[in-house]
């Protein structure tokens, strides 16, 4: 089967009109892409979609990139692929009686303990490998949703939802925005603003920081900073998620204007805490400055980010100096040197232990690898 005829199948299959696919693309893209474009183009088998468009196309169809990345494949491998995305109906079976049976013997952990939980998972996050931490989550989620009858509960479980999304960026785009969707409605139900910001604002940085669904980047953004302008956390994720999200659609005048908010903002809500996912201490905010440089192609910046960064990164966490080096490896690429860029940040990535590896650092090395523009239409 040719990609573009999978996907005209997947379109159909989900009842749209090529109109319709065009309108979930923009929105998820940030950039513009007509009907017309799709049916003479990519469902007539003209031309395939760039790289930028196959991670959209993935997250629109609920289909794994892998899938649309084969050129060719026969129907009864496409349906082993989407069914080998599923849990295991065992381990699924595990997972749901945990749960019930903390619950009937109404033994589950208290709001105390699952806050200390909380806590330590946000730890754990930053040094430990994402399918490792995923297969605790999921464990964790499945005994708590037995538990959610206090609106601290609701807290807890937003912040672990908003963590859980994060394990599972890219290849499966629509599942990770679906958890950040749950995570935000759970955030509103636990009344917090704090939390209804942090979790919209942690998914904002997470999209924008990955390239990946770059307007529900801006509409996660954008209710985070509605929700509240009292600086904070979540604020001052949100603002760095939509700089990246103007930075790879081009628009770079509004990505150099929110990197002076996103100063400014830090200098209001950044925190002393260095090593949990749930603070924002002054080497994370040059990391994300890092890339966002590399992006623009200002030089000047991205040097300086790097070295504040590696200046206090605690060397307990090796993998984000490892980030560093890929985000030079993009500066290389983006100044003329694409071969040279890559060959920096693989071997960069190489000197990481594989256990280490995030889906976020693979993606890193896909668009340095991608030698050409993110569309424009």
């Amino acid at each position: 089967m040719s990609l573009g005829a999978l996907i005209k199948d997947l379109r159909v299959a989900r009842g749209w009109s090529q109109s319709r696919l065009a309108d979930e693309l923009c929105m998820l893209s940030g950039s513009s892409i007509s009907r017309e474009y799709i049916s003479r183009n990519w469902e007539s088998g003209k031309f395939e979609p760039s790289a930028f468009w196959l991670r959209h196309l993935s997250t629109a169809l609920d289909t794994p990139l892998s899938v649309l990345e084969h050129e060719s494949m026969k129907r009864r491998t496409f349906i082993a692929d989407i069914a080998a995305t599923a849990i295991a109906p065992r381990v699924a079976a595990d997972l749901i009686q945990e749960g019930f049976s903390a619950r009937l013997r109404g033994d589950g952990p208290s709001i105390e303990d699952w806050e200390a939980k909380l806590a330590a998972y946000g730890t754990d996050y930053m040094s430990m490998g994402a399918q490792d931490i995923q297969r605790r989550l999921a464990s964790e989620l499945v005994t708590l949703q037995q538990q959610l009858d206090q609106p601290r509960m609701w807290t807890v479980a937003a912040r672990l939802m908003t963590l859980f999304a994060k394990t599972i960026p890219g290849s499966d785009g629509a599942k990770a925005i679906s958890w950040y969707r749950m995570a935000a409605e759970a955030a509103d139900r636990s009344g917090d603003t704090d939390t209804r910001v942090w979790v919209r604002g942690r998914a904002s940085i997470a999209l924008g920081y990955e390239g990946s669904s770059l307007g529900i980047a801006d509409m996660f953004g954008d209710q985070a900073m509605a929700i509240s302008d009292k600086p904070s956390l979540g604020r001052l994720n949100a603002v760095f998620g939509k700089a990246h999200a103007a930075a790879l659609r081009g628009d770079l005048g509004t990505a150099r204007a929110l990197i002076d908010v996103g100063r400014r903002s830090f200098d209001t809500s950044g925190s002393y805490e260095q090593t949990s996912d749930y603070a924002v201490p002054w080497w994370r905010v040059n990391v994300f400055l890092s890339l966002l440089a590399a992006r623009l192609g200002d030089e000047r910046i991205a040097i300086a980010a790097q070295e504040a960064a590696v200046h206090e990164l605690p060397s307990s966490l090796p993998r984000f100096a490892t980030h560093l080096e890929l985000h030079r490896g993009l500066m290389m690429a983006r100044s003329g040197d694409p071969e040279g860029g890559e060959r920096y940040a693989q071997a960069a990535l190489d000197l990481l232990p594989p256990e280490k590896h995030s889906l976020t650092l693979r993606m890193l090395i896909d668009e340095i690898k991608r030698d050409e523009s993110l569309p424009k239409c």
